[in-house]
């Protein structure tokens, strides 16, 4: 009180009491003003009882001659740190009466908040960190009307906190030199009282130990040497003096880190399962009598001294393990080249081993020669092969599918029968992919009105199932619905009500001219769209019928002999195109049944002549881009040409189709997508597919060469890659072409005159 009123001594009579006659306690919620125009709810703190105390001015300072500005800016983020410590009182450890917990005490100078922390000390066994947070905090009775102030914290003082009196050592540099600044004398730090309990621990260690024996040993250490390392032999058992047994050719791994072997099967000649467990990692004992009881290799022996009720029982540990049976168990010094160890009553001959077993041995043991010993022959004639046999399920009773009869069969619990997996992923709709193989179909029917009716069959490659559209006409009286749900359909003429499955269509019966009975319909496959025919000539190997070099292999054995007077009777007049019913009816009279109209189509799309004139070549192109620059005023060809050398950070003058749309896209050309999709196909490319920028730039630039202008089109319509059909391949075959692909070009010559062989050479 002195402190903060000098002109009243601090002497019985010149103080009293400010509580007496105070009947509210309450704080006054005062609207103050945080700034300029910052109306908020602040606390006013009650002033000192001896004269004015104002939170405006700094304390330390006489009124009137320090800045008058808040201390949220004067002092941000200023803090002054001391170290300081405390006791705690311990009544359960015998000769320490307490123990000494240092803390760091944070004071804020920028609103006067004190925060208590103390720093965490690993394996404490106490709750450290903050002990009390961020806030003001006032003096104890009877002075609790003020708080702590900064000219409180000092080297040597002692604070009380919440009622701990916390003990003052230390602070750091910061501090030390703003408390000088503010004419504080600060001392030299002080050292702390010692701990009693650390140096109780330090002294009498014997004190801190258990009072029990402590069998348990200590691995860590050894797995933290070892983890991770093992010791690879090669092995063999020898069994076909057994009947159906063989030759075992085994892999024992030592594990160095707990002393544990585990020991596999490799795959043989026998059999065998690959990667079989022949023995789970585990210590393998060297002689086995039976399987130990429990509790046998426990640590502690356990004797029951007193009593045989539940609540009389009393129990001690056997200091002497009476009754405990020591097992060996194989160590790294029992592995050797062309050693025997017995596993479970089986000998195992230790052959070969890695280079990192040969390492560690020569390191630890000194041990130079490694020879490894050969495996006995197999002895085919006693040697037996275990197929596994199939498990004879009863036949299907027509309820659900084979697959879930089959699954309820193997197992009690209802589960839901395997799927292919793999297949699935590997053809999964991927994009535009799709992965389905639809085709135009016929129905084959008695019933005239059947016949003219038009389906879409549909393959899916992912499960092997088929489903089947009906597409209505008009007046035919049939809607266009759902002909048949999407399953799998059984091959016909098999029987139904058996165990196994039967077998159904796969991707090997889909190909134009084949014939499909569904739920007892015959339909005959007419036609397929092109991303059918697409997706078969790509994987030919899985579709021959799309497999265009087997089907021109065929075509060359039948031509053979009869080539001379093939060649000389087909050979068109006018240009080197044929037609392809004309090629379809001559191959036909050659190939014979065989020859299905598939085979036909793929010759087709592969030798096809049919050409296609784009309704917008390049000059239209560029004609219809400059209208579109000119109807939007654009004319930033700098600006663009900045943007595409900053793209080309190599400086090749040239970018990717993709980098290309990229920066157009980036400066604004008023292009629609399909029209920048056009300019860059009309761009020449290299053979990396990349663009050159300048032939843009060039193309886009109406003072060279400008077209007239275009009158305007719906480019969005006009422009779309859909909008315009190509042409159907396969109408025309080019005659040339055809004939080069069979290389039968000696007999093609003696066939016809040498001025056919030049015209016919001028025209390929």
């Amino acid at each position: 009180m002195s402190i903060r009123c000098p002109n009243l001594p601090f002497l019985p009579g010149y103080s009293f009491n400010p509580n007496i006659g105070k009947n509210k306690y309450h704080l006054n919620p005062i609207f103050g003003f945080l700034g300029k125009g910052n109306m908020a709810l602040i606390e006013k703190v009650k002033p000192n009882m001896f004269g004015p105390l104002s939170d405006k001015y700094p304390s330390i300072y006489p009124r009137g001659q320090s800045v008058e500005l808040p201390g949220w800016i004067m002092f941000d983020k200023q803090i002054l740190s001391f170290d300081g410590f405390f006791q705690e009182t311990l009544q359960e450890v015998r000769g320490s009466p307490f123990q000494v917990r240092n803390v760091k005490i944070y004071y804020f100078l920028e609103d006067g908040t004190i925060q208590v922390v103390e720093p965490k000390v690993e394996n404490s066994g106490i709750n450290q960190g903050t002990l009390i947070s961020r806030q003001r905090i006032r003096f104890p009775v009877p002075m609790d009307d003020n708080f702590y102030d900064l000219i409180d914290f000092n080297i040597g003082k002692e604070v009380e906190l919440y009622g701990r009196v916390f003990k003052i050592t230390n602070c750091d540099k910061f501090t030390r030199t703003f408390l000088n600044r503010c004419g504080i004398s600060v001392p030299d730090p002080i050292i702390g009282p010692e701990d009693p309990y650390l140096e109780l621990r330090s002294h009498d260690k014997d004190a801190c130990q258990p009072k029990k024996p402590n069998r348990n040993k200590d691995s860590l250490g050894k797995f933290l040497e070892n983890d991770r390392k093992v010791l690879h032999f090669k092995a063999y058992w020898d069994d076909q003096m057994t009947e159906y047994g063989y030759l075992h050719s085994l892999q024992l791994r030592y594990y160095l880190a707990d002393d544990t072997i585990e020991i596999k099967e490799l795959q043989s000649e026998s059999g065998g399962e690959p990667g079989f467990l022949f023995l789970k990692r585990a210590k393998l004992p060297k002689r086995y009598k039976e399987l130990p009881p429990v509790g046998s290799n426990a640590n502690y022996t356990v004797l029951n001294v007193l009593g045989s009720a539940l609540s009389n029982r009393r129990y001690i540990v056997d200091p002497l393990d009476c009754g405990r049976e020591n097992i060996e168990y194989y160590g790294e010094r029992d592995l050797s080249i062309g050693g025997v160890i017995n596993c479970y009553g089986r000998k195992l001959v230790l052959t070969d081993c890695d280079a990192f077993t040969k390492e560690y041995y020569a390191a630890k043991y000194g041990i130079s020669e490694f020879n490894s010993l050969p495996e006995p022959t197999q002895n085919k004639e006693t040697v037996y092969i275990a197929k596994p046999r199939e498990r004879e399920l009863p036949p299907w009773n027509g309820f659900g599918t084979y697959e879930d009869s089959a699954q309820n069969c193997i197992t009690v619990e209802p589960k839901a029968p395997n799927k292919n997996l793999k297949k699935f992923l590997l053809y999964d709709r991927v994009g535009l992919d799709s992965h389905i193989l639809r085709f135009k179909a016929k129905m084959v029917s008695k019933i005239p009105e059947n016949c003219t009716r038009n389906f879409i069959i549909s393959y899916y490659l992912t499960d092997d199932t088929i489903a089947v559209f009906e597409i209505g006409s008009r007046n035919s009286g049939f809607g266009t619905s759902t002909f048949a749900s999407r399953a799998e359909v059984q091959l016909p003429g098999q029987k139904i009500y058996v165990s196994k499955h039967p077998l159904c269509y796969t991707s090997e019966h889909m190909y134009i001219g084949a014939t499909l009975i569904i739920n007892g319909f015959t339909f005959v496959l007419t036609n397929a769209d092109e991303y059918a025919l697409r997706y078969m000539e790509l994987n030919c190997g899985q579709f021959p019928k799309a497999n265009l070099k087997a089907i021109m292999d065929k075509v060359r054995e039948k031509l053979r002999p009869i080539y001379k007077n093939f060649v000389a009777e087909n050979i068109p007049t006018e240009s080197s195109v044929i037609t392809y019913s004309k090629l379809r009816n001559m191959l036909c009279k050659i190939m014979g049944e065989d020859f299905t109209e598939h085979e036909m189509i793929t010759i087709a799309r592969g030798f096809s002549a049919s050409c296609f004139n784009e309704k917008y070549d390049r000059q239209k192109i560029r004609a219809i881009a400059l209208t579109e620059l000119k109807r939007y005023l654009w004319d930033d060809l700098d600006r663009l040409r900045e943007y595409f050398l900053q793209t080309d950070y190599l400086k090749a003058g040239k970018l990717t189709k993709k980098e290309c749309y990229t920066v157009l896209k980036g400066a604004r050309l008023p292009f629609d997508n399909e029209l920048l999709e056009k300019i860059l196909e009309v761009m020449k490319k290299d053979n990396e597919c990349k663009i050159s920028y300048e032939e843009i730039l060039q193309f886009l630039n109406r003072t060279l060469c400008a077209p007239p202008d275009e009158p305007p089109i719906n480019i969005k319509n006009q422009l779309w890659w859909g909008s315009e059909p190509l042409a159907e391949a396969g109408k025309l075959i080019d005659w040339c072409a055809f004939n080069k692909y069979l290389n039968l070009e000696s007999t093609f010559k003696e066939a016809i005159e040498p001025n056919s062989i030049s015209a016919l050479e001028k025209t390929s």
